[in-house]
């Protein structure tokens, strides 16, 4: 599905939004360049200062990621928002950068390609064919849905891939799918030495998946409750 909004700030400008896989992460699509080829993540006001369009996006109530690809701005959000409130705020201040001409990093932080799927010379035959598939048959794939991935390594003693999923990828209910039935079979199917994909998840990525799973067991257990309140009500009359 697209959206395309048109407004008006120094000169016209188009700004398409495309949905994803992931229902909390809306790819917005600026016509015009976004990185030097390379992807950037950021999950926190901490991690966004090299960038200030990435510093002025957190700060949009509601937001919980952004995520720059070489031509997209995926906008992560947190589920009680609604995109119906978020978007116009989204659209203003992408509108403004990109009309504007600023730089999206400050100056010295460098804005470089992916770096994780360059070969190199000490890298093994394996990891090289690895890396060479996951930059040309993989990435430009999961660029389409708005995220990407990262290769963390590979443990050649037991064929084990391991992969950080980032953008609209990260805490996607098809991330699975994805990893398992799409890179997983791919990579195997070229590179008979991998036996397997894993998942690499960072340090507060555990945590929010954490609360996430306490806060949908108090729901669970609140709703539960609620149900046998309903039922002995009903029995009472």
């Amino acid at each position: 599905m697209y959206e395309i909004m048109l407004t008006f700030i120094e000169r016209s400008m188009f700004i398409q939004t495309e949905t994803t896989p992931n229902e909390a992460s809306l790819k917005f699509i600026p016509g015009v360049p976004v990185t030097n080829g390379g992807t950037h993540e950021f999950l926190d006001l901490r991690t966004a200062l090299p960038s200030p369009l990435a510093t002025r996006l957190l700060t949009i109530d509601g937001l919980t990621g952004v995520f720059f690809g070489p031509d997209f701005v995926t906008c992560s959000k947190d589920e009680s928002y609604a995109w119906s409130i978020l978007k116009p705020e989204i659209f203003a201040v992408l509108m403004e950068h990109f009309s504007s001409g600023a730089p999206l990093f400050k100056e010295g932080q460098g804005d470089n390609g992916p770096e994780d799927t360059r070969i190199l010379d000490t890298d093994s035959e394996i990891v090289g064919m690895i890396k060479e598939l996951l930059e040309t048959r993989v990435r430009p794939a999961i660029q389409e849905d708005g995220g990407d991935i990262e290769f963390r390594g590979f443990e050649e003693d037991i064929g084990m891939v391991k992969l950080k999923l980032k953008g609209s990828c990260r805490g996607c209910s098809s991330s699975s799918v994805t990893l398992k039935n799409g890179i997983e079979r791919m990579l195997m199917h070229y590179v008979p030495e991998v036996k397997g994909v894993e998942q690499v998840l960072d340090e507060e990525e555990i945590v929010a998946l954490d609360e996430f799973a306490k806060l949908e067991a108090r729901l669970e257990k609140k709703a539960q409750e609620e149900k046998k309140r309903d039922m002995s009500q009903y029995l009472s009359h």
